[in-house]
């Protein structure tokens, strides 16, 4: 059993991916009319929740706010990304938390990966604007594939690695919520999990990550030499199935295709 004084990680740590932002409705569209761009104006860090990305927000608000006072999450890690401060904001409001009894921080490292060259481009767009890249990721797989000014998912694993520094040296014992995108959920799950390529694609080919879907991790004092954070729920959509929300797993890539 480990000492609590020796404890590094969160008691609960919450790794949240944002409610349906209006890039989503506008990649979907493109695809299913089948042409190579998808149409929206923003910067992707400035695509907006959509109205039901409100509604699922809300509705996971509702149910933080349901919890054990000392049981809701006392600190919030946000992306810098408007959907995701966005869905952060509702969650609070909805749940009725007190901006005394919770930090909230914005952090850089939880940005959407970035798509270089390939930004705004269907899949349909990618194979016939850039075939040799298309071959090249088909070849070398999501995991490595690094596109032109973009990230590989290695690359977001490294500055998440970062992240989880701050977290064990700033927020042990405490209750925290990451709210992100859906290859951060994915890649979190890499890093606290320590899973392998192969683990985290398989997880990657069930589906994508709900909207305002829930991976729940709790410190287990029992495991490893001084405790370590276990696998409690993943993908959790009942706060949303209780409200009546819809549920929605579009990828969260409104500005490229998902690699």
């Amino acid at each position: 059993m480990a000492d609590p004084q020796n404890q590094k990680w969160p008691d609960q740590l919450w790794v949240v991916r944002h409610g349906q932002s209006a890039g989503n409705v506008a990649r979907d569209a493109a695809e299913a009319a089948g042409v190579p761009v998808i149409d929206i104006a923003d910067r992707d860090m400035d695509v907006p929740l959509s109205a039901l990305g409100v509604d699922q927000a809300c509705a996971l608000g509702r149910w933080v706010g349901s919890l054990a006072p000392e049981a809701r999450p006392n600190v919030f890690l946000c992306s810098p990304y408007i959907r995701a401060r966005q869905t952060m904001q509702h969650v609070i409001e909805a749940g009725r938390l007190s901006l005394e009894d919770v930090s909230t921080v914005v952090d850089e490292r939880l940005r959407e990966k970035e798509f270089g060259l390939l930004d705004r481009l269907t899949h349909r767009g990618i194979r016939e604007r850039f075939p040799d890249l298309f071959e090249q990721r088909r070849h070398v797989g999501k995991f490595y594939f690094r596109p032109p000014g973009g990230e590989s998912w290695c690359d977001v694993i490294l500055r998440l690695r970062s992240l989880l520094d701050t977290v064990t040296r700033e927020y042990r014992r405490e209750r925290v919520m990451v709210i992100a995108h859906q290859v951060i959920v994915n890649c979190m799950r890499y890093l606290i999990e320590r899973l392998d390529e192969t683990q985290v694609l398989a997880i990657d080919r069930q589906g994508d990550v709900p909207n305002c879907g829930v991976t729940l991790y709790g410190f287990d004092a029992a495991a490893g030499r001084n405790g370590k954070l276990k696998l409690q729920k993943a993908n959790f959509v009942v706060p949303l199935e209780v409200s009546g929300t819809p549920v929605t797993a579009e990828p969260d890539v409104p500005a490229a295709a998902k690699p």
